[in-house]
């Protein structure tokens, strides 16, 4: 008994870590790194962890404006040697996609690359109104679609599809800013300037993923458009098969 009330007065006069339990001597747990003390959570922790997310400190203007000069530089450099300069590809790609939609919801304008016209009660359209509505993890989607046809062209490099996926979500993540700046105009003007808008994102994918592999080749380029037309046939082509297995599985 006199143990135990031992026990108990030591971890009140030294206090105890909340995430692994050891004993604290400071304002940080010695064993898991923890502070002793946690912030409020107030507008500034919400103001910090919003910045901690898009890594502000680090910039994703900084991210944003290295994938517009040397994408193939930058990318690959984030995949072998350092991955602290960008911003973290998924949350790229997620945050741009939500930049763009937000964009196109506030002007009306649905200027998505894949749309869909046909019966609206079947399964086929709900899956399309799906990507329509979430464009960052429908992109990581089609990014597979994609990825896989470029370790199949460009096998030799010895990348591996998830690699490769880094690669897409950096560039598509572009992409989508660049639709979201000409949706942005477009809504502004009334100028049905979308058009121009897919060949701009075409021609940025097609030479950011041909430097990435290697600049210095013309064929990287012309695989690097033949990969991505064919990831999104393919893509759009899996999500039809799936539309039309569940219409069939509903009728039966």
């Amino acid at each position: 008994m006199e143990e135990t009330v031992l026990k108990y007065e030591i971890k009140e006069a030294i206090g105890q870590c909340g995430t692994c339990k050891s004993p604290l001597t400071g304002k940080f747990c010695s064993s898991c790194g923890q502070p002793s003390k946690l912030p409020r959570v107030d507008s500034h922790y919400i103001l910090h962890e919003l910045q901690h997310i898009l890594h502000f400190e680090k910039g994703i203007l900084y991210t944003i404006k290295e994938l517009l000069i040397r994408p193939g530089q930058n990318v690959k450099e984030f995949i072998t040697d350092n991955r602290s300069r960008l911003v973290k590809p998924v949350i790229f790609i997620i945050v741009t996609s939500l930049v763009y939609s937000a964009v196109s919801h506030f002007f009306e304008l649905e200027t998505g690359y894949i749309n869909y016209q046909g019966n609206k009660h079947t399964a086929i359209n709900a899956i399309f109104s799906w990507i329509s509505s979430h464009y960052g993890y429908a992109n990581i989607i089609m990014g597979l679609f994609i990825a896989s046809w470029l370790k199949l062209l460009f096998k030799r490099q010895g990348y591996n599809v998830f690699e490769i996926l880094i690669v897409l979500c950096f560039v598509m993540g572009m992409m989508m800013l660049i639709l979201a700046l000409f949706t942005l105009f477009a809504g502004i003007t009334k100028f049905n300037i979308m058009g121009l808008a897919g060949i701009i994102c075409m021609g940025y994918s097609t030479w950011a993923i041909g430097q990435f592999f290697d600049h210095r080749k013309p064929g990287s380029y012309f695989k690097a458009l033949a990969a991505y037309i064919l990831g999104m046939i393919t893509f759009s082509l899996a999500v039809v098969f799936l539309g039309i297995i569940i219409d069939l599985g509903f009728k039966s």
